[in-house]
């Protein structure tokens, strides 16, 4: 019955509630994806004030005003000087008895006859300095009028008001205006209010530029003097607005205007372009990096942007090898993980089982014996230990660590003399071969981390020597191939077993001599051995030796490093 409000109960579009996100999800990165990001902005910041400023540059046109402006100040001196001569010639009559005089009368209608083509306001003054004749004011029957010329109708575009109202600004704003005293016009006019008319009383021509604050421009006057026979009778004031000099100013700065538009449009396109072949692959490759960090797995991959040949392809071909790269880390992480489980098990599984005998067992002997089980199995955890300890530090080791030169043979030789003064009574001798030039200690140095060198020799020398039959010689040999140190250990054992020349370089594995004890060795040495000489940027590889006959004469490792 009554009139009243109805209020909606649905809820607008406006005010919906947000759908639900997915847990994790970047909402507020892809809102700041939509904005202009800050790149584009730097960028369109730096071109469009470079353009700006040089646009401001261009449409100041201070000289060029001035020079117009002495251009005017010349074109009305010549006319001041022609009407002058006319008057003199015309208007002057010769009074009996007190010489020539200015009759005011020719004088006003001579000069209303001179300006009309000109449209240059001209006054009179005598030689008193008083007001004689004004072509802007009409006598008539009802008194004086006073004329004041109307500019030609016509259609004043957008561009054209744009660039006047800029020129007004311009011109209120830039210093050529403000060096100008401003121009009043009196009530009653004599020569008094004119400077310039009363240097042209004393037979000079005087100029003088004032600002019109009635008309927003300039003013320019020049007064020259009206003589007869060097005598001056009076002055003719010619004066003349700036209109056409700020329609001159105007339309160059409208022309400047233009080209201004059309290159900050440009420049504008162009930075946009730009910061769209920065910005979009950079949020790329960013999106990709982030779905790295949060989605599981491994099928997420880094945009392949090397066709580019620039920073951001390098970018791209960067941020694909460190990928990789750290999917190598961590698989090489998992695996050593997974093998240290596996190698601590063993003798774990041992242990326990030794305990859990001996703690049944009643004969002391037995006891004995399981009590030495357990003290070789504790030695063997602790070697492991330690073995897995120094290789897990081995990566911070070499990334932290100052390279050096160092000279291959006086390491080996160091190595050699060690050997031969603590090796017992029977166990092989090593025999080292050094290049007999003159300076071939500079020739094999490498640039490397002393200590990890002589880690890698002495394991490799360890490894020949365990091998090796009692009495056997290991020989040992360095040489320079090229750009690279090359050195070679040889032994006489039993060889390496085929098809294992990569895999005795991993973890964990353990091909030992026949008769040797189990446990004795944890199977980290070569794989140590290994992953030092490759931070180096060398190579290490095993062969066999084989005699003529195809015989198997022992075991070969070699190593590559580049020299320093």
């Amino acid at each position: 019955m009554g009139s009243g409000i109805a209020i909606a109960t649905a809820e607008p579009d406006a005010v919906k509630k947000p759908t639900a996100q997915p847990v994790g999800a970047p909402i507020t990165r892809r809102r700041r994806r939509r904005r202009l990001s800050p790149l584009t902005r730097r960028i369109l910041a730096v071109n469009v004030l470079a353009i700006a400023l040089l646009g401001l540059g261009l449409l100041y046109l201070g000289e060029y005003q001035q020079s117009l402006v002495a251009a005017e100040l010349d074109s009305l001196r010549t006319e001041g000087q022609i009407f002058a001569a006319a008057l003199g010639e015309g208007a002057v009559i010769d009074v009996a008895g007190e010489g020539e005089a200015l009759v005011p009368e020719l004088g006003r209608d001579m000069m209303r006859r001179l300006v009309e083509p000109t449209h240059t306001r001209a006054r009179l003054f005598d030689d008193h300095g008083t007001l004689v004749g004004d072509t802007r004011v009409l006598l008539g029957p009802g008194g004086t009028v006073q004329v004041q010329e109307l500019p030609a109708p016509g259609s004043v575009g957008v561009l054209d008001r744009v660039a006047t109202a800029l020129s007004r600004v311009l011109g209120g704003t830039l210093p050529w205006h403000s060096s100008y005293r401003p121009y009043r016009e009196h009530q009653q006019e004599s020569g008094a209010d004119y400077p310039e008319v009363g240097r042209a009383l004393t037979g000079d021509i005087a100029t003088e530029v004032r600002e019109d604050h009635a008309t927003g421009g300039l003013l320019l006057t020049v007064a020259v003097p009206v003589q007869r026979y060097k005598q001056v009778l009076g002055t003719v004031l010619l004066s003349k607005g700036s209109d056409e000099i700020e329609a001159a100013v105007r339309a160059v700065r409208f022309e400047i205007l233009k080209v201004f538009v059309i290159a900050l449009g440009v420049t504008v396109l162009l930075s946009i372009y730009l910061a769209g072949t920065i910005v979009q692959p950079v949020r790329r490759l960013a999106a990709a990096a982030e779905r790295v960090r949060r989605l599981p797995g491994r099928h997420v991959t880094i945009p392949d942007l090397t066709a580019r040949r620039d920073e951001i392809g390098d970018l791209s071909a960067t941020l694909r090898d460190m990928t990789a790269a750290l999917w190598q880390r961590m698989d090489a992480i998992e695996r050593f993980a997974a093998d240290v489980a596996h190698e601590i098990k063993n003798p774990l599984t041992s242990l326990k089982s030794a305990v859990e005998t001996a703690a049944r067992v009643e004969d002391p002997g037995k006891q004995r014996k399981l009590l030495a089980l357990v003290q070789e199995d504790v030695e063997r955890l602790d070697r492991l230990i330690t073995d897995i300890s120094d290789a897990s530090r081995l990566d911070a080791e070499l990334s932290r660590g100052e390279t050096e030169p160092v000279a291959i043979d006086r390491l080996l030789e160091t190595l050699v003399e060690v050997h031969r003064e603590t090796a017992p009574e029977g166990a092989p001798q090593l025999v080292l071969s050094l290049p007999e030039a003159a300076g071939h200690k500079a020739e094999l140095a490498v640039l490397g981390i002393d200590s990890r060198l002589v880690q890698v020799f002495r394991n490799l020398i360890a490894n020949a020597v365990s091998f090796s039959p009692p009495g056997g010689i290991i020989r040992i040999s360095a040489s320079r191939k090229g750009e690279r140190v090359e050195v070679v250990v040889e032994d006489e054992g039993p060889g390496l077993p085929e098809g294992k020349l990569e895999a005795i370089f991993e973890r964990f594995y353990s091909e030992r001599p026949a008769g040797e004890k189990f446990g004795t060795h944890s199977g980290l040495g070569l794989s140590i051995s290994k992953q030092i000489v490759e931070a180096h940027r060398g190579t290490i590889s095993a062969e066999n030796r084989t005699a003529a006959d195809g015989t198997v004469e022992g075991a070969r490792f070699i190593v590559r490093l580049p020299i320093a």
